[in-house]
């Protein structure tokens, strides 16, 4: 049986997280397209792919200008632009004859929108997208890690701009995946929707 699995949704979420616990409890390989990106970066070329290469050397200050001088909704629409180069080396993975039949992507870079073709002619594909509407929880996140660089190495007015972008994603995927017919799953108890999503992927139709 083969299934391969994509979860998508904002960052804080916990898609790493999911991402291995799935992959431990089903004993499959997994990979980030944060990993995808960064490979691609280094073999095409940049007038190829250039959202690709929009923050790919963006220094501490330059982050703090962006998020400062974009409103939330523009950040998104900056992300998604980046997201649609990163597609590109994600479905050449997922069309490629891999040497491991099933396995899991994570990562923004999985949106609606770039995604419903494909998963419409590969139906051994499961997707599926967290979100997390528990604000203080994402807040509490951002103010510990940061989304970009250490959270202790910029102001906190800039982390706060990173929770408002943070939602905006959330809104912004949930939109999408109802419009395209993906599921959602609310991140809440870690125990339950982990268990939500192994019964999403085991209930999917596979490609035998």
């Amino acid at each position: 049986m083969e299934k391969r699995v994509l979860i998508g949704g904002s960052p804080t979420a916990g898609k790493s997280y999911t991402a291995r616990k799935i992959a431990e409890e089903l004993k499959l390989p997994w990979i980030s397209t944060d990993t995808i990106r960064e490979m691609m970066r280094k073999i095409v070329r940049k007038e190829d792919y250039p959202a690709l290469f929009l923050h790919a050397d963006a220094t501490p200050e330059m982050g703090i200008d962006f998020l400062n001088n974009n409103s939330a909704e523009e950040i998104v629409w900056v992300i998604n632009e980046e997201s649609k180069d990163t597609w590109k080396g994600v479905k050449a993975l997922l069309e490629t004859d891999y040497v491991f039949k099933s396995y899991i992507i994570e990562g923004v870079a999985i949106v609606p929108n770039l995604i419903k073709n494909f998963i419409a002619k590969n139906k051994d594909v499961v997707v599926l997208f967290l979100i997390d509407e528990d604000i203080e929880r994402v807040r509490k996140t951002i103010f510990t890690r940061g989304l970009w660089d250490d959270a202790k190495k910029y102001p906190d007015d800039i982390k706060e701009k990173e929770v408002e972008w943070v939602i905006a994603f959330n809104n912004y995927i949930k939109k999408e995946a109802k419009k395209y017919g993906f599921p959602v799953v609310i991140v809440g108890n870690r125990k339950d929707y982990i268990k939500k999503i192994k019964n999403l992927i085991n209930t999917s139709s596979p490609k035998s």
